[in-house]
C-alpha cells in the first residue's frame, strides 16, 4: 500500500481520524487486505449477521492499531459494505503508519 493513496481516504479531524472502508465477510481470517475502489479493504471471518461483522471489524482495528476497543467505532454504513470508521486518539500519519505496517504482514 501506498502512503499517499491510504492519506486520501483518511480524514483527518481535531481528535480523531475517519477511514473508508470496504469490507469482506465471511473470510477465512481477519486481515487488512489492500485497497479498493477508494477504500482501505479488510476481511472479516464473522458474517454480516446481527452486527457481528460490525464489532469485529471495530475489534480488529483496535487491536492492530494499539488502540482500546471504544476508541473505534463506526460513524456510517452500518449495513453496507463500505463503511466509514472514526478512531479517536490517533493521527493521519500514525494511522498510515500502522496500516502500512499491517498490511504488509
Amino acid at each position: 500500500m501506498d502512503p499517499e493513496t491510504l492519506s486520501d481516504i483518511i480524514t483527518e479531524h481535531q481528535t480523531a481520524c475517519v477511514i473508508h472502508c470496504w469490507i469482506q465477510p465471511r473470510a477465512s481470517k481477519n486481515s487488512i487486505v489492500g485497497l479498493h475502489d477508494g477504500s482501505l479493504k479488510i476481511s472479516l471471518a464473522a458474517p454480516p449477521v446481527d452486527g457481528q461483522a460490525n464489532a469485529e471489524l471495530c475489534k480488529f482495528l483496535a487491536k492492530n492499531l494499539d488502540l482500546s476497543k471504544s476508541s473505534v467505532t463506526i460513524s456510517a454504513g452500518d449495513a453496507s459494505r463500505r463503511k466509514s470508521v472514526r478512531i479517536e486518539g490517533i493521527t493521519k500519519i500514525s494511522l498510515i503508519d500502522k496500516l502500512i505496517s499491517k498490511a504488509n504482514k
